[in-house]
């Protein structure tokens, strides 16, 4: 399983960014997919995640209510909308899945893109 992470930059606090996830190689519908992310000097941690063919969907409290994950199954595509962004929100975002369920785990996850950076500037 090949995961391509893109879609990061600088955004204004307020502003809104949109991150996509390409899921290539073995078929990845039945997976769990989870958003993380890793501000510099912290954790890793998770941010929102679902099933890989939709469905359900789990947030961190951070997230709630501003950010917003979704697929395209024709694109094999998963995207984190994130809006009302915040400098806290800086970070590098990391997608990854793991076989069956989603998971706030980091080390339950098998596969990770190579991350991408956002930059919220106040």
């Amino acid at each position: 399983v090949q995961l391509q992470a893109f879609g990061g930059g600088l955004v204004q606090a307020g502003g809104s960014l949109r991150l996509s996830c390409a899921g290539s190689g073995r078929t990845v519908s039945s997976y769990g997919m989870g958003w993380f992310r890793q501000a510099p000097g912290k954790e890793r941690e998770f941010v929102a995640g679902m099933f890989w063919s939709g469905g359900a969907t789990w947030y961190a409290d951070s997230a709630k209510g501003r950010f917003t994950i979704s697929r395209d199954n024709s694109k094999n595509t998963v995207y984190l909308q994130m809006n009302s962004m915040e400098p806290e929100d800086t970070a590098v975002y990391y997608c990854a899945v793991r076989r069956g369920r989603v998971s706030t785990k980091r080390a339950d996850y098998d596969y990770w893109g190579q991350g991408t950076l956002v930059t919220v500037s106040s």
